[in-house]
């Protein structure tokens, strides 16, 4: 038995010999390795970094042997690589790898910050259009969108804030975009590398890096001087700005010749007696007023009283003569003192007129004066009527006298006047019972309803105080320092 099995040995390794050589077919000789084939035109190993499985098949591509696909060729678009899968969405799309991310297109957020590149994420479209067959590697998800040419110079730059209210995030290193739809610099514009990113916005762009800074867009740059553009005639004001257009002075021509240009053309003796009478029929004219302040009775611890207060005047605008008469007395007593003025005026100012004159005083009593009158009259600021004047008697006897009063207006008829008087001397004149200094204060108010402009009856009140050595006089006689009145009169002029 064991005799035939070990003369069956040979035979088995015999039979066994090509069936081992069959099972390591196909196997590299680690000790001697053999060259591969080379591959045609177009064709690399699969899992080359230049492979592109997508080819295999499609037209054009080349035949690849086993083991090999078509090389990927090289595509002449200007968005190749770019990554437009999310276009439409309302969504932000993740971070994709390096190239460009037009991931948020058509989204009203601003899109993350992407790697290094150009971002177009939020270029708005309409619609995605459907996307051909292309090669491998191209997206031409946007296809049918105006796409930048490789020579347009805005190609790369930074779209993120298309359509948006707020200003975009800092972009990294690319081109800015942000203000796409704007009107843009041309490449030779001298704006060019301006920062308009606040153009459209409502409120201030964050701060830009290093350039142009044209966030004050439609003011005028620096050096260009607008200040009289749209200016209104250059007519002489009150408010001169030195803003306004110069004023070239007159040619020389305007200066030479006569004075009137008319005399020219007509006897010079004939127009001078032309514009004289033209000056006397619009420039001298000549006017008059009466002018009644006061006709009143007053009452004051059962006694009855009268006063009045009249003056007015003639002339023209600058010289007048004016006439002035005031007094007062009792009802049942007669008249105790009256005076009456007669003054030349000449106005000195706008508003204020220089006085001079006569006046007579009457006394029935005695101690009759005539005074030498100096004074000026007129509208003080605020409204107010002021009437000042020194008297100089023939016997040197100096005192003044000062008048105010204001016209508060309460309605269109009702006019409230304060009014004060106060007489100064400067000796005492015990004749007239008047002391030295401040010899009386007179306060009072009058409220007065014009009927007419013409015409107003008044009520009111005064109050009459003496002071010095002229309440001492006063005391001496029998008579009150102080006095309180209630007043009831009428105020005219014509």
């Amino acid at each position: 038995m064991i005799r035939t099995a070990v003369a069956l040995v040979p035979l088995m390794l015999a039979s066994a010999t090509p069936a081992l050589a069959q099972s390591h077919a196909g196997h590299a000789s680690t000790a001697q390795p053999t060259q591969a084939a080379p591959l045609p035109p177009g064709c690399v190993r699969r899992g080359a970094p230049t492979a592109d499985a997508a080819r295999v098949g499609t037209a054009g591509a080349p035949v690849c042997p086993t083991g090999a696909v078509p090389e990927r060729v090289a595509s002449p678009d200007p968005h190749a690589g770019h990554d437009m899968s999310t276009m439409g969405q309302s969504q932000p799309a993740p971070a994709m790898p390096a190239g460009h991310d037009m991931s948020t297109m058509g989204q009203t957020q601003p899109a993350p910050a992407m790697p290094a590149g150009h971002d177009m994420s939020t270029m708005r479209q309409i619609q995605p259009a459907p996307t051909p067959a292309t090669p491998a590697g191209h997206d031409m998800s946007t296809m049918g969108q105006a796409q930048p040419t490789p020579t347009d110079p805005h190609a790369g730059h930074d779209m993120s804030t298309m359509g948006q209210t707020q200003p975009a995030p800092a972009t990294p290193a690319g081109h800015d975009m942000s203000t796409m739809g704007q009107t843009q610099p041309t490449p030779t514009d001298p704006h060019a590398g301006h920062d308009m990113s606040t153009m459209g916005q409502a409120q201030p762009a964050p701060a830009m890096p290093a350039g142009h800074d044209m966030s004050t867009m439609g003011q005028m740059p620096p050096g260009h001087d607008m200040s009289g553009m749209a200016m209104p005639p250059d007519v002489p004001t009150s408010a001169n700005n030195p803003g306004r257009p110069p004023e070239t002075p007159p040619p020389p021509g305007a200066t030479s010749g006569p004075a009137h240009a008319a005399d020219r053309l007509f006897d010079p003796a004939e127009m001078a007696a032309s514009r004289e009478q033209l000056r006397v029929e619009n420039g001298a004219i000549r006017a008059s007023s009466v002018i009644i302040d006061q006709l009143e009775a007053s009452f004051s611890d059962g006694e009855e009283a009268y006063g009045f207060d009249v003056q007015g005047w003639t002339g023209g605008d600058i010289n007048r003569f004016w006439w002035k008469s005031e007094g007062e007395g009792e009802f049942d007593g007669g008249l105790e003192e009256a005076e009456l003025q007669a003054l030349y005026s000449r106005a000195i100012r706008p508003f204020f007129d220089f006085q001079a004159g006569v006046r007579q005083t009457y006394r029935p009593d005695g101690g009759d004066r005539t005074d030498l009158v100096v004074g000026i009259q007129g509208l003080a600021p605020y409204w107010f009527e002021v009437d000042a004047a020194a008297f100089l008697s023939t016997k040197g006897e100096l005192t003044a006298r000062a008048e105010a009063e204001y016209d508060q207006r309460i309605t269109q008829k009702w006019i409230l006047q304060p009014r004060a008087e106060v007489l100064l001397s400067a000796e005492d004149i015990p004749e007239l019972s008047v002391g030295s200094g401040l010899s009386s204060l007179q306060v009072g108010a009058r409220l007065r309803y014009e009927i007419r402009k013409e015409f107003a009856p008044y009520v009111g009140v005064e109050w009459t105080k003496s002071f010095g050595n002229t309440a001492d006089f006063l005391e001496a006689e029998g008579r009150s320092s102080e006095d309180t009145r209630l007043v009831v009169g009428i105020r005219a002029w014509f």
